[in-house]
């Protein structure tokens, strides 16, 4: 497992009974965690002390409950800063076991010893796209959620990235990169998060589990002939990390490359032990 314990504004505290407490700077949380299936007993001070509660509801969503917790506020990870806020769904705009691929890429962007062009689909607010940018690299961002991108041009701002060279793009990024393809346009890197289900501006509907291996099929035409990394990241339990090294092995093999997959997670301060994140995907260059 790729764990992602270089936080110090942010930590796992505890978990249980679907539950999580979480440290976001100097606000706590507690959201809701489908893998936390385990029943321990609730015993650290933060779980009365939270700062933010969000409530599933039966019928499906929930809704957030507040004790004193700001509108925005900011979190560091190393030289990145991110703006944070609660919304729709448990979210606050930040992945942070994504942090453990933010480093492994950001390593890579920088001894490559050359220009690297990053493509990052389902971009978010740009928590990969900051990282590459910091790096060196030139990243085209695709989200098809016209406020996450505004989102994600707010964090390069706060994070003094401002002046990299990032193409901020609205677009469904399935359509995005098959106009790409025509274009003759290519990547060194490819970074893609998307969601497990979704529906596109028209009313598509993005099931994971059905569109995963087309849109790796696609990205891998958008390869340069000297590509560095590709990068697969999945929320969905039932896609396990072999199964993306399957589709990135298959796509991929024409690459001098290996692929290597795990889940990823969060280290738990009471316990000592790891929350599983989901998994992902790593095709790099040999």
């Amino acid at each position: 497992m790729w764990i992602a314990d270089q936080w110090k504004d942010y930590e796992v505290l505890d978990c249980s009974r679907g539950e999580k407490l979480e440290r976001w700077g100097g606000y706590l949380l507690v959201r809701p965690d489908p893998q936390v299936i385990w029943d321990t007993p609730k015993e650290h001070k933060g779980w009365h002390d939270k700062n933010g509660h969000y409530h599933r509801s039966k019928k499906g969503g929930g809704e957030w409950e507040f004790f004193h917790l700001p509108e925005q506020w900011q979190i560091h990870y190393k030289e990145l800063t991110f703006n944070l806020k609660p919304f729709s769904f448990k979210h606050t705009g930040l992945f942070p076991e994504q942090a453990v691929n933010w480093d492994w890429f950001s390593d890579k962007i920088k001894k490559a010893g050359r220009p690297v062009k990053v493509l990052n689909l389902f971009a978010y607010t740009g928590g990969a796209t900051l990282a590459a940018a910091a790096a060196g690299a030139s990243v085209t961002h695709v989200d098809a959620s016209k406020g996450m991108v505004a989102w994600a041009k707010e964090n390069a701002a706060s994070s003094g990235l401002s002046d990299r060279p990032v193409r901020w793009l609205v677009d469904d990024c399935v359509k995005f990169v098959e106009r790409e393809i025509r274009r003759g346009n290519t990547y060194d890197a490819v970074i893609m998060d998307p969601p497990s289900y979704g529906r596109g501006p028209k009313g598509e509907i993005w099931k994971i589990e059905d569109a995963i291996h087309p849109l790796i099929r696609l990205c891998a035409q958008l390869l340069s002939k000297q590509p560095l990394f590709f990068l697969v990241n999945s929320y969905t339990t039932g896609l396990a990390p072999a199964v993306l090294t399957y589709m990135l092995s298959t796509e991929l093999k024409k690459y001098n490359g290996h692929v290597d997959s795990q889940e990823i997670g969060l280290p738990v301060t009471d316990s000592g032990l790891v929350l599983p994140c989901g998994a992902s995907g790593r095709w790099e260059a040999e």
